[in-house]
Order: structure tokens, then C-alpha cells, then sequence
């Protein structure tokens, strides 16, 4: 037996999963290596060079966590969460004070020794989401009372919502809106999760009013509302991607043929939908949307299919994440919602946020592999009850 079969026999979980993330991989790989070129040349490199050494690196090594975190089983993240949640706060706090500042924005905190940044909301939805699912999971015979159940859960969710809030006001709603989910599923009452949702609202308008990027935000949503009013330069990313979208067509002028590349400033991240669209049209658009549609399917079938409620939140919340996260893109992109730094998911060019996209997919892979071999043990039972009543040794009913 090669080393490949061994690996593909080890390899479980949802077929169709796995199929989307090999097709979003190589749908990553073309568009980064297509939108990379203004940035290749203001680097002083080749496009292969920059491709091969970043983030053709980061895509099999995305592959490899997903592979190693859905062999682990699911409920060690139970206790996972509770780690990642002592370092994520104090991380945040850091980050803020002492992290990397790019676009009047603390966002990155650099890796000793290795040199790499990585920004640490990534690591915080993680966290939050895992331990929002262990929460429930145990509060589960006292989820209506207040002291026990609601006080700690609202406690770590406005935390970090707060925290991530005062640099990246986009992650931060999108971590919330999944959190208010995760609490509906998780059988907190109506009116507990209205006391949340006023809390947080209380906790926006005051981070967007007094905050450090207060005017940051102020002027993305009136240049969103009132674009005919704001100066050509505040409206500069959102009339490239509109330029991009519109000579795209039905079939896209064809792979590697962008021109809006050169004039968008992060045609390889934050607007890597507008370029797909411009090289491969509404055609190429519509596959990204209905592949980003089928693991949201699949997702939900992991949930409603789950016989712990833990692997039913886990699931649930990381899959919400991931696929909000994909529809913000594409809705920034095509003008529906104001110029955010959100990261297309498996697609977008980018190291660590690669990284603990693959994480999260691993792990719902992780209850999906739960799942299926729970549903063989219980064919090989019922298999071995039959064989027996065939052969006498239980009377049969």
C-alpha cells in the first residue's frame, strides 16, 4: 500500500466538503497568482517567485492543518477553548497597544524569532466561537439562569467584541452576529439574547463615537450612504472594483487578463471577488457563490446530523463564520455594504488568516468524521445482530 492510499483511507469527514475546499485552493491560487503582479513589481520580484515562496506555501500548509486538525477528535476542543480563551484576551490588549499599525489601525502583532505577523482577531473568532460551543454545551441544565449561564456567556462575547471592535469594527460585528446564532441555537430564551443585542448595540455606537478609528468609521459609512458627496479619493476602492465588475461581463475578459489589478490596492485580498469577476465574469462569480452555498448545505447537515450538542454548536458557529465572512466580501466588492478589511475565505492571499481558516474547516471536518464513524460502528451492530439471529444464537423477534 503507497503512502497516498494510507493517507486517503485516513482522510474522513464530508466528500463534498473536502471537494469544495480543493476547488477554492486552486481557485486561490490562479487569482493570487493573477492579482499579485503590481505587488511582485513594487517588491522588486518575479510573480512565480512571490507565489511560490508565500502563498502556494501557505495553501498546502492550509491543507495540512485542515488534514491534522480533522483527525483529532472534536471534543478535545472542549478543553482547547478554554487555553485559547486565557491567550486571546490579554493578546488583544497587547495588540492594541503595542501591535503593528497599519492604516491607522493595531491589528498585527509580530512572531518572534520568525519575523511573521499575524492579526490576532483571527485567533479570537476561534477562540470565541469554540468556547461560546463548550459554554452552551454545559450550561445546558441551567442555560435560562441568569447568574450561571447568561452573565459568563454575555461576559467573553462583548470581551471580545469590545477588543476587537476598537481596531477592526467589521470583524467584530460579523464575530457578534455569530454569536447571537450560536446563542439561538444554543436554547438561550428571546429575552436574554435581546439584553445581548442592546449591550452590544450600546458598545458599537460608543466604540464608533469615541474610539480610537472613530473618524475611520464615520467616513466609510457616509461615503457608503452618500458616494454622489465624498471626494473621488474616498471612493477610490469601491469605483475600481465597480470598473472591474462592469468589464467582467457574462465570461470575463480570461485568466491573468486584469487590468483593475493595477489600480486596486489589494486587488490579491480584500478585492480578490472583484478580480475573479473581471477575468471570469458573472460565470466565474456565480461558482464561487454556489460553492460558498454547498458548504453552508453541508455545514447545516453536520449540525442537524450531530449527536452531541457540543459537535452541533461547534459546527455550526465556525461554518456561520466562515460563510458570513465570504458573503461580506463579495458584498464589498460589489458595492452592497462599506469598504471593510475582510479576507475572502481559502481564496484571499494571506498567511496566518490561511492558517486558522483551515483550522476552523478542520474542525468541522473533525465532527463530520465523528459522525460518520459513529453512523459505521452502528451498521456494523445492527450487522452483527442480524448474522446472529440468522445463525440461532438470538431468537428472533
Amino acid at each position: 500500500m503507497t503512502a497516498v492510499q494510507t493517507l486517503l483511507e485516513k482522510t474522513k469527514g464530508d466528500r463534498w466538503i473536502w471537494l469544495i475546499i480543493i476547488l477554492l485552493s486552486l481557485i486561490s491560487i490562479l487569482a493570487v497568482y493573477s492579482a499579485t503582479g503590481t505587488l511582485a513589481y513594487k517588491q522588486g520580484k518575479t510573480v512565480e517567485k512571490l507565489l511560490l515562496t508565500k502563498h502556494l506555501i501557505f495553501v498546502v500548509m492550509g491543507i495540512g492543518m485542515i488534514y491534522i486538525a480533522h483527525l483529532l477528535d472534536y471534543k478535545y476542543y472542549a478543553g482547547i477553548s478554554k487555553v485559547l480563551m486565557i491567550i486571546t484576551i490579554p493578546l488583544l490588549i497587547y495588540t492594541l497597544i503595542f501591535g503593528t499599525n497599519l492604516n491607522d489601525a493595531s491589528r498585527w502583532v509580530k512572531i518572534p524569532i520568525i519575523g511573521l505577523t499575524f492579526q490576532t482577531s483571527d485567533l479570537a473568532k476561534l477562540a470565541l466561537i469554540t468556547f461560546l460551543a463548550r459554554t452552551l454545551t454545559k450550561k445546558q441544565e441551567n442555560i435560562k439562569d441568569v447568574k450561571k449561564a447568561f452573565i459568563p456567556i454575555m461576559a467573553s462575547v462583548c470581551a471580545v467584541f469590545v477588543l476587537i471592535a476598537l481596531a477592526n469594527m467589521s470583524t467584530a460585528l460579523m464575530l457578534f452576529g455569530v454569536s447571537i446564532l450560536l446563542l439561538i441555537i444554543g436554547r438561550i430564551s428571546i429575552k436574554q439574547i435581546s439584553i445581548v443585542c442592546a449591550g452590544g448595540l450600546v458598545l458599537l455606537v460608543l466604540v464608533a463615537m469615541l474610539g480610537p478609528r472613530r473618524e475611520t468609521y464615520k467616513s466609510r459609512i457616509n461615503t457608503f450612504l452618500h458616494p454622489e458627496m465624498q471626494h473621488s479619493d474616498k471612493t477610490y476602492q469601491a469605483d475600481q472594483a465597480k470598473i472591474a465588475l462592469a468589464a467582467g461581463g457574462v465570461f470575463g475578459k480570461g485568466p491573468g487578463n486584469s487590468t483593475q489589478r493595477n489600480f486596486l490596492p489589494h486587488p490579491y485580498s480584500d478585492f480578490i471577488f472583484a478580480i475573479i469577476v473581471e477575468e471570469y465574469g458573472l460565470f466565474g462569480a456565480m461558482i464561487i457563490i454556489v460553492l460558498y452555498l454547498i458548504l453552508l448545505y453541508r455545514c447545516i447537515r453536520i449540525v442537524t446530523q450531530s449527536p452531541k450538542a457540543f459537535g452541533a454548536l461547534l459546527a455550526a458557529g465556525l461554518s456561520f463564520s466562515l460563510t458570513i465572512q465570504a458573503f461580506a466580501n463579495m458584498a464589498v466588492a460589489v458595492g452592497l455594504g462599506p469598504v471593510t478589511g475582510v479576507p475572502l475565505p481559502l481564496v484571499s492571499m494571506g498567511g496566518t488568516s490561511m492558517i486558522f481558516t483551515s483550522i476552523a474547516f478542520g474542525i468541522i471536518l473533525s465532527v463530520s468524521r465523528d459522525i460518520e464513524e459513529n453512523g459505521k460502528k452502528g451498521k456494523d451492530i445492527e450487522e452483527e445482530i442480524n448474522n446472529k439471529v440468522i445463525v440461532g444464537e438470538i431468537p428472533a423477534m
